[in-house]
C-alpha cells in the first residue's frame, strides 16, 4: 500500500518538479537540461505581452475575489436566518455551483451573456442621445462576473461553516445588552468570521488567477495569464513558460497556505 501511494504521488508531482527544474535551464530546449541559470525569469518578466496578461489577471482576480468575499459573506449571514428546509435547498445550489465542471460554467455564462447583450445593446442604442451608443461586450466585466459568481459560492460555504460553529449565544447576548444589529455585526460577528472571509477571498483570488477554462469562453479580446500561456505552448514549450508556471505555482501555494492558516481553528486557552 505504501508503494502504491508513493507511486501515485510520484505520478502527480514529478511533472511539476520537472517544470520547476527546467525553468532554471540555461539552454533554449525545455526538455534538455544544459546548465543552471535564472535568465528565463528575467526574460519572462521583461516580456511586455506576458506582463500585460499578468496585469489583466491581477485586476480580474482582485475584483472578482473582493466581490465574492462581500456577497458571499452577505449570503452566508442571510442563510442563517432561513428555515431549515429553505437553507437546505440553498446549500444544495451552492454546492452544485462548486462541483459543476468549469467548461459547463463557461459555456452557460457565454450563452447567458450573449443573450443579455443582444437585448441590452438595442435598448442602449435607442435611448442614447449621441451617435455612438455604448456597446456591451465580452471583456473585463464578463470574466469578473463569471469568476465572481463561482467564487461567491465558495466563500459562502466557508463563511457559513464558521457562522454555524459560533452559535446564537453571542448574538443574543449582544442584543440583551441593547446593541443594534449593525453594532452586533461590527463588534461581535465580524471579528469572529473575518479569518474565514479572508480565507475565502484568498481562495477566490487563487481560482480566478489560475482559471483558464471559464476565462477562455468569456474573455473576448482580453488575454489573461493562463490564456497567454496556453497560446504560447501551442508554439512549443520553452524554459520561459516553465518560469512563468513556476512563479504562478509559488504564488498559488502561498495563497492556499495563508488561507489554510486562517481557516484553522484556534484552540481555546485555559
Amino acid at each position: 500500500m505504501r508503494a502504491f501511494i508513493s507511486a501515485v504521488y510520484l505520478f502527480l508531482y514529478a511533472p511539476i518538479a520537472l517544470v520547476v527544474l527546467f525553468s532554471f535551464n540555461a539552454g533554449r530546449n525545455a526538455s534538455e537540461f544544459t546548465g543552471f541559470s535564472t535568465m528565463w525569469y528575467g526574460k519572462a518578466l521583461g516580456n511586455t505581452f506576458l506582463v500585460a496578461a499578468l496585469q489583466n489577471s491581477l485586476i480580474i482576480a482582485l475584483t472578482s475575489a473582493t466581490l465574492a468575499a462581500i456577497f458571499g459573506t452577505m449570503a452566508a449571514l442571510g442563510m442563517e436566518r432561513l428555515r431549515p428546509r429553505s437553507r437546505a435547498v440553498l446549500d444544495g445550489l451552492f454546492a452544485a455551483a462548486i462541483v459543476v465542471p468549469g467548461v459547463v460554467i463557461g459555456i452557460a455564462t457565454l450563452v447567458a451573456l450573449v443573450e443579455v447583450f443582444s437585448f441590452m445593446n438595442p435598448v442602449l442604442a435607442s435611448v442614447w442621445p449621441g451617435e455612438n451608443p455604448p456597446q456591451l461586450g465580452l471583456g473585463y466585466g464578463s470574466i469578473i462576473a463569471a469568476h465572481g459568481l463561482f467564487s461567491m459560492a465558495l466563500v459562502t460555504m466557508i463563511v457559513k461553516a464558521r457562522i454555524a460553529s459560533l452559535g446564537r449565544d453571542i448574538v443574543e447576548a449582544s442584543s440583551d445588552l441593547y446593541a443594534t444589529p449593525l453594532t452586533t455585526f461590527r463588534l461581535v460577528v465580524l471579528p469572529q468570521i473575518l479569518p474565514s472571509v479572508l480565507a475565502g477571498f484568498l481562495l477566490s483570488f487563487t481560482f480566478s488567477f489560475d482559471d483558464f477554462i471559464i476565462a477562455f469562453f468569456v474573455a473576448g479580446s482580453k488575454t489573461t495569464l493562463p490564456i497567454y500561456v496556453f497560446a504560447s505552448i501551442r508554439r512549443g514549450v520553452t524554459p520561459e513558460i516553465n518560469a512563468v508556471a513556476t512563479l504562478v505555482l509559488v504564488a498559488s501555494l502561498m495563497m492556499i497556505l495563508i488561507a489554510r492558516i486562517l481557516m484553522r481553528e484556534k484552540k481555546p486557552t485555559n
